[in-house]
């Protein structure tokens, strides 16, 4: 039976949030990601729905890029619930560093958010009257965390495994090993006892093994040539772009793509083109890809 049980809710959202993990125990409730922040008022209103007037106790992020961790301030604000984040990123929220935070990099926004503990691999969490795992899952973000959860056999994979591959392998488009690190994460995801894994966008699946193969076989495939991987996240940043706007004037893109700092790191090492060039071929791509089409001057979502 492949069935979550009654105490873990997956909210599946859109990809401009991730879903949301709502864990209900007996004595004690929790959240797992919040979203993006554009979305932070219809994430309140989607837990206080889940919660049926019960108190949030707990938000966890498995990492914080924005579109996890969007919806910490404002469900901080309504519920003063406790939040954990995992230990290597401790210093830079205390401090809210933004140019070691992921936000200003990626040209994505994020409410300022506080901490009351870490998460460190290794350790294990009671949520929702079950143990749960955290292990550590570097390859799209260095300091990404899983959760396994023995008893169900359920796995909180965030970025780490999706039906269909997994999160752009951000620190190699600042000439960083990461591709190494996804390949033993998910290693490590084909050690465990996986009977449903709850990625970090898309619905639920039980099909590990075929997730895992195709996982592998995108990861292959941009290692073999690390420009693949930087195309890739040219397009996913743009794409978010659109998310989020929802239209952008052609001739603002090859600008907005070069205020990234990662992009311009992935267009130092990789790509090496011009910002007009860049932005003429991410924008065809995501309209031969049918994620957008031209209308006018504007670069409109689909």
């Amino acid at each position: 039976m492949n069935a979550l049980p009654d105490s873990i809710r997956v909210l599946e959202r859109g990809w401009l949030s991730s879903n949301n993990i709502m864990l209900l125990g007996r004595h004690d409730t929790a959240i797992i990601d919040t979203g993006y922040v554009s979305h932070a008022p219809q994430t309140l209103d989607l837990v206080r729905h889940v919660l049926h007037g019960r108190h949030l106790d707990q938000i966890l992020n498995t990492h914080l890029h924005s579109d996890h961790c969007g919806g910490n301030a404002i469900l901080q604000a309504h519920f003063g619930c406790q939040t954990s984040i995992p230990v290597a990123e401790a210093d830079k929220v205390r401090h809210w560093d933004v140019e070691a935070l992921s936000f200003k990099a990626t040209g994505q926004r994020c409410d300022r958010f506080s901490f009351d503990a870490t998460i460190a691999p290794g350790d294990v969490l009671k949520l929702a009257d079950m143990e749960w795992q955290a292990l550590a899952a570097p390859g799209h973000d260095p300091h990404a965390l899983i959760f396994y959860c023995p008893q169900e056999k359920v796995l909180v994979s965030a970025d780490a495994l999706w039906e269909n591959g997994f999160g752009v392998i951000f620190p190699e488009l600042d000439g960083k090993s990461g591709f190494a690190e996804e390949r033993a994460t998910l290693d490590l995801i084909a050690g465990l006892e996986v009977r449903m894994v709850i990625p970090g966008h898309g619905a639920p699946f039980s099909d590990i093994a075929g997730a895992l193969a195709r996982a592998r076989s995108r990861l292959d495939y941009l290692a073999a040539d690390p420009v693949r991987n930087a195309q890739n996240a040219l397009k996913v940043l743009l794409k978010f772009l659109l998310l989020e706007r929802q239209r952008i004037p052609l001739a603002d893109v090859p600008t907005l793509l070069t205020s990234m700092p990662v992009f311009a790191a992935a267009n130092h090492n990789y790509l090496k083109q011009t910002p007009e060039a860049l932005g003429q071929w991410a924008a065809s791509q995501l309209v031969r890809s049918a994620a957008a089409r031209v209308e006018g001057e504007y670069l409109l979502n689909v």
